[in-house]
């Protein structure tokens, strides 16, 4: 949902002049197996990218490395748009409608409100929720084919917090330039590699801003917006690599790491100690889940749990309705879900409850899991400062698994992909 945000969030921030596409003979400038991406597409997503990049205060890579890097970018976004459409994934009317209640209300406005910012900043209703209907399908497929099927055991995270103990309270945040080695790569493909990020090194040395670097020859996601990782506390990251951070100063550099079948250059841009009580809303919450696969279709589970909202609404108890007609886990305790906290659930899943009052339920909700019908019981401020190192292990491993997976998982869709690259005209 990070990436849905950022989306939405450089769409309502963009103005006419920045967004307006250069005029030009259109061309075509990749094929990807039936499907083009133009000139014009390419130039527009450019001129917003370089936007976003200017508001953040990045420094913009060469020209010619900005367009490969957009392209690339586009190129992986209609693969997995591909994948969605013959897979049978889509994006409801309904969640876009959602959605948008969602940013309005972000925004601190309301519908109409938000209708007339876009038309301020030149962008159509119509351009908006195409915008938001490739976000959200986009994290679908991450959340269902990759994160949804990651799981992260309890034994992975003792056998962490024993390798962490001692460790301080200390919270890092980095940025970080990544090259992905290929699977089965030999020898001298990953010397190559090796040598393309000591030029990356070497311009950092000479002087050149890390995120500006990044920009130019980092792989990950982050790239673009100049390799920021955030903020990680000790207890998630590996003791070797805890002992390098302490070993530094604010501001500097590591050498080549290699770890998780990439090569990465770090950069410790701040440090800080988190001690004392750490508070987070948690939410007591039920659910009622009917699931989509082979067996049943979307319109079939659509239509399952609408017949399911209309005896809730004619009285009956929620409780029995979860034991009843609930493909989850948690049906025969009458969908009770107990105390979450935040990220203990899918994004779609998230927004919706904590969008809720006590005691009151939610619309319909499309998950990568399938549809569900969301009883908010009770909400409490709690102090997790005793689990947190437990909590953030969690989460990390879950990230950093998911991440690889996705990782490998685009590298498999291109490699059997047919892509045809005509940027550069032959």
């Amino acid at each position: 949902m990070k990436q849905l945000l950022l989306a939405a969030t450089l769409a309502l921030c963009l103005a006419t002049p920045a967004s307006a596409a250069v005029q030009t003979a259109d061309r075509i400038v990749a094929v990807i197996n039936n499907g083009v991406i133009t000139l014009s597409e390419l130039q527009q997503r450019e001129a917003e990218i370089t936007a976003s990049l200017k508001r953040q205060n990045v420094a913009l890579p060469p020209a010619s490395v900005l367009s490969r890097q957009v392209l690339d970018l586009m190129v992986n976004e209609q693969l997995q748009l591909q994948y969605a459409a013959s897979n049978g994934l889509r994006v409801s009317e309904s969640e876009i409608d959602q959605t948008l209640q969602r940013l309005a209300a972000q925004n601190k406005t309301d519908l109409q409100g938000l209708y007339a910012r876009l038309q301020q900043d030149g962008l159509s209703l119509e351009q908006f929720r195409k915008s938001l209907r490739k976000d959200l399908l986009l994290d679908r497929i991450k959340e269902r084919e990759i994160a949804g099927r990651v799981n992260v055991t309890d034994s992975e995270v003792e056998q962490m917090l024993k390798s962490t103990q001692g460790l301080s309270n200390a919270e890092y945040r980095l940025a970080m330039i990544q090259l992905n080695v290929p699977e089965r790569a030999d020898t001298a493909q990953i010397e190559k590699l090796r040598l393309r990020l000591q030029e990356a090194q070497q311009a950092i040395r000479n002087g050149q801003p890390f995120a500006e670097v990044a920009a130019r020859y980092s792989e990950a996601a982050t790239a673009l917006s100049g390799g920021d990782m955030g903020w990680k506390s000790a207890s998630a990251l590996p003791p070797d690599f805890i002992q390098l951070l302490d070993s530094m100063k604010v501001g500097d550099v590591t050498d080549i790491v290699r770890a998780n079948g990439s090569l990465f250059l770090f950069k410790l841009t701040d440090k800080r100690n988190s001690t004392g009580e750490q508070l987070v809303q948690q939410h007591k919450v039920r659910h009622i889940l009917i699931k989509t696969n082979e067996a049943t279709s979307e319109a079939e589970a659509r239509a399952r749990i609408l017949q399911v909202q209309d005896r809730l609404q004619r009285g009956a108890s929620f409780e029995a309705l979860a034991r009843q007609f609930s493909e989850d886990g948690s049906a025969s305790l009458g969908g009770d879900l107990g105390w979450l906290n935040p990220g203990d659930t899918v994004p779609e899943f998230e927004h919706a409850f904590t969008a809720l009052r006590p005691g009151h339920n939610s619309e319909p909700v499309r998950s990568p899991f399938g549809w569900h019908l969301i009883r908010l019981e009770e909400v409490r401020s709690q102090d997790v400062s005793g689990e947190r190192a437990k909590l953030a292990i969690k989460q990390q491993i879950r990230q950093r698994k998911a991440e690889q997976n996705y990782n490998d998982w685009l590298q498999q869709l291109r490699a059997s992909a047919f892509i045809d690259d005509r940027l550069i005209e032959k």
